[in-house]
This record gives structure tokens, C-alpha cells and sequence, in this order.
């Protein structure tokens, strides 16, 4: 008989530390606020700022954002941290590189942006989510199947898929350059091996910093979609 596990693992206890971490840091970011900021409270400020404005004041629009700043928010930097944990010697798995953390996080945002549009304009959304305006009527019967099928499907797919593909993909590159560096330098005897080994690792080192600037656009891009997406649900009459 098949026995199964409880799905409780070490990327679930590293999405519990994120939260946690996270939680920790801004609270005492913001516990004793100065007039001229400190450089914590500084860095957070920034931060804060940099997700208000660029992209919730950017994208969801000047008289809708202000709801939303703290969802995204929220969103960039849980998403950043746990990308960031593959990064950290010992810890080295970012958490969305599992698809069931992927999927999760975007089936809470696909969840929101639906309601979002439901509660603006009832169920009518769903016809402006998927009924062009301004389309000709004898070319309804094409378009109506692809816009389900594109911002009902594809979209939460892509949303989560993107992520996790792009964490799985940098963290393989840079665990398999370091396996095979430390093959070449310690297995082998040949000194062309052993220095094309210490090759492997200088290429890796660089990719890992490549891979820590990939986590940070991932972040942003996630946020910046989700920001589109609540956008497109409020303003779903232009569609």
C-alpha cells in the first residue's frame, strides 16, 4: 500500500519563516518612526514606496490604488523572500520552484481579481471579461472561446508557471555547475580537468548573481501582473 506524507516539508517551513521574517522586520522598521529616517526605517520606507507607486498607483490607476497597496505589497515581498531563500548558503531552494507553492499563490490572486470583478459589476463581468467591445458580431464566435480560454485558463496558469519554471530552471543551473565544478576539481587527476573545474565555478559564481537579479524581477513581475489583472477586473466596462 501507497503511503503518503503530509506535504509538510522544508519549503513550507521556509514560506512560515518568510512570513515571519517579513512580519518582524517592518514592525520594527516602523515601531519608533523618526522625522529624518534611520537606515532600516529608511530601507522600508523605500520599499513601501517603490510598490505604492510603481506599481499600484502606476498600474491600478490614481483613484483606485490605495486598497490594493497592501495586497501588493504583501505579494512582492513574500515573493521576493522566498525566491531569495535560494540564494542563502544551507537553505538554497526557493520555495515557488515547488509547483504547489506556485500554484497556490496564484490561485489566491486569480481568486481576488474574480471577486473583485463581481463585486464591481456582479456577474455581468463575466460577459465583459470575455466579450470584446467594439468587435464585429459575426466574429463574436471565435473571440468569446479564446477570451475564456485566455483570461480564465491561461492566465492563472501562466501566472504561476512563469514563476516556478524560472525559479526550478536558475536553481538546477547553479546546483549543477557547483556539482560539476567540485567533479572536475576533486574526482579527477588531470590538471586540464582540475582547472576547467575552477573555471566552472568562477562561471557559476557569476551566474549566481544573475540568478539573484532573475528572483527580483520574478517578484516584480508577479506583483506587476497581479496589479494588472485586479486593474483589468475593476475596469472591466473598457474591455
Amino acid at each position: 500500500m501507497a503511503e503518503y506524507g503530509t506535504g509538510f516539508g522544508k519549503q513550507m517551513i521556509m514560506i512560515i519563516l518568510s512570513i515571519i521574517l517579513i512580519t518582524v522586520f517592518f514592525k520594527i522598521a516602523i515601531r519608533n518612526p523618526k522625522l529624518v529616517p534611520g537606515k532600516v526605517q529608511y530601507f522600508a520606507e523605500f520599499c513601501y514606496g517603490f510598490v505604492r507607486n510603481s506599481i499600484g498607483r502606476d498600474i491600478v490607476g490614481e483613484k483606485n490604488f490605495a486598497p490594493w497597496v497592501p495586497l501588493l505589497f504583501a505579494t512582492f515581498f513574500f515573493v521576493l523572500l522566498n525566491n531569495i531563500f535560494g540564494a542563502i548558503p544551507f537553505l538554497q531552494l526557493p520555495s515557488f520552484s515547488h509547483a504547489g507553492s506556485a500554484y497556490a499563490i496564484a490561485i489566491i490572486i486569480y481568486v481576488t481579481w474574480i471577486a473583485v470583478g463581481i463585486k464591481n459589476h456582479g456577474l455581468r463581468y463575466f460577459k465583459l471579461a470575455v466579450v470584446p467591445s467594439g468587435v464585429p458580431g459575426w466574429i463574436m464566435p471565435l473571440m468569446v472561446p479564446l477570451e475564456v480560454i485566455s483570461n480564465f485558463i491561461v492566465r492563472p496558469l501562466t501566472h504561476s508557471l512563469r514563476l516556478m519554471a524560472t525559479m526550478l530552471a536558475g536553481h538546477m543551473i547553479v546546483m549543477l555547475a557547483a556539482s560539476g565544478a567540485r567533479y572536475l576539481i576533486v574526482v579527477q587527476d588531470s590538471f586540464l580537468l582540475n582547472a576547467t573545474g575552477v573555471l566552472v565555478i568562477v562561471g557559476s559564481v557569476a551566474m549566481y548573481f544573475l540568478e539573484l537579479l532573475i528572483m527580483v524581477l520574478q517578484a516584480f513581475v508577479f506583483t506587476l501582473l497581479t496589479a494588472i489583472y485586479i486593474q483589468g477586473a475593476l475596469d472591466a466596462d473598457a474591455h
